[in-house]
């Protein structure tokens, strides 16, 4: 299932990817989500970053086929491949979000750009769910989850970069 979503926030390239790398916007994006137990981790690669954060989330609004097969608490690993800046602060990179003990994941291409006096990161994924007869049905129960991710992600950029203007 395709999966595509554009952030937008209203600071240059250079100030959102200082934000998205910050280990402490890792770990409040993790709280915010309602994560039951979070960890964030940041590390150069290159000349770009990668990112990783691993949470547990409460699964209670997945329906209960879904629940079934993850249980009561999914547990994700969102991992953020950060490339070089161009010269006018793009940068394009991959995201690849995976649920321990399910045969779910996401693998995206991402792309942090200047937009319209700010930036937009905008990600493009495939939500894949491994399972025979059921995958479709369980990729669309994902998707609803994913999509929020992406725009509580949003909300926490925007009150982050608020903050510090």
């Amino acid at each position: 299932m395709k999966i595509s979503e554009t952030i937008t926030y209203a600071a240059p390239p250079e100030t959102v990817y200082a934000m998205v790398t910050d280990v402490a916007f890792q770990e409040r994006k993790c709280v915010e989500a309602h994560a039951r137990r979070h960890e964030a981790a940041v590390s150069p690669a290159g000349d770009g970053a990668r990112v990783v954060t691993k949470r547990d989330l409460p699964a209670d609004d997945l329906p209960d086929f879904a629940k079934s097969i993850v249980g009561s608490t999914l547990s994700v690993t969102e991992t953020y491949e950060w490339g070089a800046a161009a010269a006018d602060g793009t940068r394009t990179g991959t995201l690849t979000v995976e649920v321990a003990g399910a045969p779910v994941a996401m693998r995206s291409t991402i792309r942090l750009a200047p937009a319209g006096g700010g930036t937009q990161i905008t990600i493009d994924g495939d939500l894949k769910a491994s399972i025979p007869l059921f995958g479709g049905k369980v990729e669309k129960a994902a998707a609803p989850a994913v999509i929020d991710a992406i725009r509580s992600e949003q909300r926490t950029g925007n009150a982050w970069l608020s903050e510090r203007a």
